[in-house]
């Protein structure tokens, strides 16, 4: 498929490259997929409060953090979809080298947001439930959604160095 894409020339006769395609798809998979996290996130989250708020309404407040920390999944995918399009060329001077590590770039980042979105989504609605019969609950949960949250920030790393390629 490559070789074909690759030696293919338009009606001028000038070569097409579908190197800039995989590093378009990255910047779309980074910021798709990591909206797609923080979405499930804020969505399981914001049910549980719903929840709570009807017997217990004095605790919402602090029961939002896991919807801020699911809003932050979003902007780490913004944050490399800023930075891989910016690096995107002209097929004709960008490598498929780029092309598949920017893809690859953008796939880390969202997929890592994608799994922590779901563990503060679910974390969220469960913690906050259980945070609204026993106080005690609190420091654990906000444990457990840290830990959650740093799934993300290894998938933004990750995703930094493979951008830098």
């Amino acid at each position: 498929m490559l070789f074909v894409l690759d030696t293919m020339v338009s009606q001028d006769d000038t070569p097409i490259s579908a190197s800039s395609f995989f590093g378009f798809m990255g910047v779309t998979m980074a910021l798709v997929l990591a909206n797609l996290g923080a979405g499930y996130g804020t969505f399981k989250a914001g049910a549980g409060i719903a929840a709570i708020g009807i017997w217990k309404p004095e605790i919402i407040m602090k029961s939002l953090i896991p919807v801020v920390m699911a809003g932050i999944l979003g902007i780490y995918g913004m944050i490399v979809a800023v930075l891989l399009s910016q690096k995107v060329k002209s097929p004709l001077t960008y490598s498929y080298k780029s092309g598949f590590a920017h893809m690859a770039s953008g796939l880390c980042c969202g997929c890592s947001c994608i799994a922590a979105g779901f563990a503060i989504g679910i974390v969220g609605d469960v913690g906050v439930r259980g945070n609204a019969q026993q106080e005690r609950l609190f420091v654990g949960l906000i444990l457990i959604l840290i830990f959650a949250e740093a799934l993300a920030l290894y998938g933004l790393i990750v995703s930094l160095i493979l951008s830098q390629s």
